[in-house]
């Protein structure tokens, strides 16, 4: 697995236990929801994801989108 698709299966996972977490605890968790979705929206344009840093520092290979 690759930096690129490392740091999307964990986006993926962070945005569905933030689902769980409306549907068992708390509508106001929809406010980690919509951070998660922000941090990928501005990773997309500047490249800068902390979850990037932090797997390639783990030692997982760089792909397209993370270099």
């Amino acid at each position: 697995m690759n930096l690129d698709r490392a740091v999307m299966a964990f986006a993926g996972v962070m945005i569905l236990i933030s689902v769980a977490l409306v549907y068992f605890v708390s509508p106001l968790w929809l406010i980690f929801t919509a951070f998660i979705g922000l941090n990928m929206l501005q990773a997309s344009f500047t490249g800068f994801c902390p979850a990037a840093m932090i797997f390639r520092k783990l030692g997982f290979n760089a792909g397209c989108a993370f270099k």
